[in-house]
């Protein structure tokens, strides 16, 4: 008598839901590709970790400020006390906080860089991701090197550290205004989304800026300004594509190629 056998169900997490075509596609396949869809090209949000594979050559990062740690100063409650949000944040990304900035390589040329990662509170600008950016920025002044950011804060501000963390606008913006003054090279990647405070500082301060396709760029969101000013907005209205057009990008780059257009930046701009 045959003996009746489970069933054996698709293990979880093998297969993703494109949030833009809405198609099911293999995860491991958009992992290999950088976190690109594979049937529409949609830019997935891609983590720190892998950015860094992606944009450096292998074995070159050198991570700065790793034992810098948020605290709670104003003991803000929301749906959970905000040093609750952090551990559980911390717990499922395996971060400190949102940013991570060292030094690398591309292609051979030695940058500084510093990304925010969108899986950390939404990539959102507290007073530690401020200090860690506006320390990489110092350090390109003194090391007199290219400063790469790439932004991915849809969150903006934090709003759980009040005006502390809207002071790193500022903050920021001192650091990369007295790295202009020393003739340094900033490069912004924007990816999707980069909103609120960290589009209206610097993630749109670069010498050059790049956006990947499909990017959502903006301070308020399409719905908040609708409902405010009562116009109609255009389809395609805070995307990169837009934002190339009406002259805030400078170029809109695929993701596979970034390294390499990078790359050709610094050297167009003859900075090594």
């Amino acid at each position: 008598m045959a003996t009746e056998r489970p069933k054996r169900g698709v293990p979880e997490g093998l297969w993703i839901r494109c949030t833009n075509c809405k198609t099911t596609v293999y995860k491991k396949e958009v992992v290999a590709r950088h976190h690109v869809c594979p049937d529409c090209d949609h830019h997935f949000t891609m983590p720190a970790k892998d950015r860094v594979a992606q944009l450096l050559d292998e074995g070159t990062f050198e991570e700065w400020d790793t034992d810098l740690r948020p605290c709670d100063p104003l003991y803000f409650v929301d749906r959970l006390p905000y040093h609750q949000r952090l551990a559980d944040e911390q717990k499922k990304t395996g971060m400190p906080d949102a940013a991570v900035t060292g030094k690398g390589f591309i292609r051979g040329r030695p940058v500084v860089l510093g990304i925010t990662d969108f899986a950390f509170m939404a990539g959102s600008m507290g007073s530690v991701v401020g200090e860690k950016l506006t320390r990489a920025a110092e350090r390109a002044t003194e090391l007199k090197l290219p400063l790469i950011f790439v932004s991915g804060s849809g969150g903006g501000a934090r709003m759980q550290e009040g005006i502390l963390s809207l002071m790193q606008m500022a903050k920021i913006s001192a650091a990369l205004g007295r790295y202009d003054s020393a003739g340094g090279l900033y490069v912004c990647i924007l990816t999707n989304p980069t909103m609120g405070g960290v589009a209206a500082s610097w993630a749109l301060q670069g010498d050059i800026t790049l956006a990947e396709p499909g990017a959502m760029v903006g301070f308020a969101g399409r719905r908040v300004i609708t409902n405010t000013v009562r116009v109609e907005l255009p389809e395609n209205f805070q995307t990169s594509e837009f934002l190339l057009k009406h002259g805030f990008v400078d170029r809109i780059v695929h993701r596979k190629d970034l390294r390499t257009e990078v790359a050709r930046i610094v050297d167009y701009c003859q900075i090594r």
